[in-house]
């Protein structure tokens, strides 16, 4: 069959790459919807984002399939236990202080994905478990000072220089990009469209 018409529901230039190299054609008309955290589970959290955003989207271009998707990170608090999660900084002092809870310790990036096409939707999310080197004030200094942190979850872009902050990681990296592929072509297939080959993380 004939794919709909594809729009993004987003305006992250890193989602935008991601689906060029993929080879889709695409609009990009992105949200203006913001979930706030309530202290549910992250996931659940980046799940629900992602389904208002397409939901959004949705009612402006009817017709087309819509994608949605939110990533957020999401770091144990060693004393009490609890997650805390971490949006785009609001400015380079809350950059600084992200970078610094981040440093030596290992955090969740979970994305939530959303396909919508008419009365079919689709929603998942994957995790990916990162570890950061131990980072002085001066390189955290630095980073910020690139401009690259503030507009990202975590304060840190992967596929940029935040790539020399990383250690490790475990799991799917299009997922810390911003849009997990393999999650994706299943969730595509869900609303019954086979839009993307087999590619990376399943």
């Amino acid at each position: 069959m004939t794919s709909p018409p594809l729009v993004l529901a987003s305006a992250s230039p890193r989602r935008k790459h991601l689906l060029e190299q993929a080879g889709l054609l695409f609009e990009v008309l992105p949200s203006d919807v913001e979930e706030s955290y309530n202290g549910e589970p992250p996931g659940e959290f980046a799940r629900r984002s992602s389904a208002r955003k397409a939901a959004g989207v949705f009612s402006l271009r009817p017709a087309a399939m819509i994608v949605a998707a939110d990533t957020i990170v999401v770091l144990r608090d060693p004393a009490s236990g609890k997650d805390r999660v971490l949006g785009k900084p609001a400015g380079p002092a809350e950059a600084r202080s992200m970078l610094a809870g981040l440093s030596g310790r290992e955090h969740r990036v979970i994305t939530g994905v959303t396909v919508r096409w008419g009365e079919k939707e689709r929603t998942g999310s994957r995790e990916t478990r990162v570890r950061f080197r131990t980072l002085g004030a001066d390189a955290i200094g630095r980073y910020v000072a690139t401009g690259e942190p503030l507009d990202k979850a975590g304060a840190y872009g992967i596929q940029g220089r935040g790539i020399h902050l990383v250690e490790s990681l475990e799991g799917c990296y299009t997922n810390i990009v911003g849009l997990p592929l393999g999650l994706l072509r299943a969730l595509f297939l869900g609303v019954g469209v086979d839009a993307l080959p087999p590619g990376p993380c399943g």
